[in-house]
């Protein structure tokens, strides 16, 4: 087998995503990596030997060179890749060059970028969220505790604070500089009044919103092609900058422990995550479901624990929306969406 078959394999596949997702700049991006990166600088030898060393990021390796890469683009480092990048329509050959350039006049900072994981904080996928909370201040008539795994910005902390259309129902700040309105499909979801009592988050590497640097970080995330996604994320960045919402610099088993303890009496605790479960080691994935599933068994109606994920499942299409409510530990799909809620297929509680 090639050296770097592998690697090649990944940047091919997730061609394929971008281009079901609607990115088809990102998606020639990958297949050029796939096809045309040879041995013989730092950054191609670190890619090509990318499963030796760190197997279990490598599923990640094309979304932390396209966010590199867009780095660039939005610092305004590199001309010869602004060049080619959209809304330029420039051919195979014109791109490969100046990813070729950027490769070699940027190397250090491609290289930074390539350790850390991607994270999009898509904010669509609060679109997703919302259907599920409104089904648990339904069930439970209470005001809502908010704890986010894996928060990123926060950004989808403040799902309260953006406008939706959700089939024939018009919820939230429909004054908010952000709109979802994804294609709906099933029944039609309750429409509730929520109220958010206390929201926190936690994320290995959390983004300041407030600050320059940061933000263009988490924007570089955002496919290129993609305005509509820049321009959103972008809105809910500008609202994120005022509450200064909490995100705590902390891993999952660290921060679970105090939020499921604390006392939420009065309130339905709702511990939410969206396309994060997988990135987290198997072992990881059976402390943090024990932690979950005692503080569960712990509960009462006074004070319930709602356990709402949007995470990939192996079924087609899209992804799963699953909800667990205590007492009782009762567990429903309550909904499949498209992974970054352009769709949303409503099944309810």
């Amino acid at each position: 087998m090639e050296i770097g078959h592998d690697i090649r394999a990944a940047f091919r596949e997730q061609a394929r995503a971008c281009r079901e997702l609607g990115s088809p700049f990102t998606s020639k991006l990958c297949d050029l990596f796939a096809t045309r990166l040879q041995p013989g600088d730092p950054i191609a030898d670190q890619l090509l030997q990318w499963r030796a060393t760190k197997s279990a990021s490598q599923p990640l390796i094309a979304l932390r060179v396209a966010g590199a890469l867009h780095g660039l683009v939005l610092e305004k480092r590199c001309v010869a890749l602004t060049q080619v990048y959209p809304p330029a329509e420039c051919s195979d050959e014109l791109v490969w060059q100046g990813i070729a350039d950027a490769m070699h006049t940027h190397a250090t900072y491609i290289l930074d970028r390539l350790t850390s994981a991607p994270q999009t904080n898509e904010v669509r996928r609060a679109a997703i969220l919302v259907p599920g909370f409104l089904e648990i201040a339904l069930c439970t008539g209470l005001p809502l505790s908010l704890s986010e795994i894996g928060a990123s910005a926060g950004l989808n902390l403040l799902w309260d604070q953006f406008g939706y259309t959700l089939g024939d129902l018009s919820w939230g700040n429909l004054a908010s500089p952000v709109q979802l309105a994804p294609v709906w499909h099933g029944s039609a979801v309750a429409d509730q009044v929520v109220e958010v009592r206390e929201r926190s988050g936690c994320d290995l590497n959390p983004i300041d919103v407030n600050r320059h640097e940061d933000r263009l970080r988490l924007l570089s995330y955002i496919w290129a092609d993609q305005t509509d996604r820049f321009d959103r994320t972008s809105a809910a960045i500008d609202l994120a900058q005022r509450p200064r919402i909490r995100v705590e610099a902390a891993d999952v088993l660290t921060w679970l422990p105090a939020r499921l303890t604390r006392n939420w009496s009065g309130s339905a605790h709702v511990l939410y995550h969206t396309i994060v479960w997988q990135y987290f080691p198997e072992a990881v994935q059976r402390a943090a479901l024990q932690m979950i599933t005692q503080a569960g068994e712990r509960t009462s109606a006074s004070a319930p624990l709602a356990w709402l994920r949007f995470e990939a499942d192996d079924v087609t299409p899209g992804a799963g929306l699953r909800l667990t409510l205590w007492p009782g530990g009762v567990e429903k799909q309550v909904a499949r969406a498209d992974f970054h809620g352009r769709w949303i297929d409503w099944r309810g509680w």
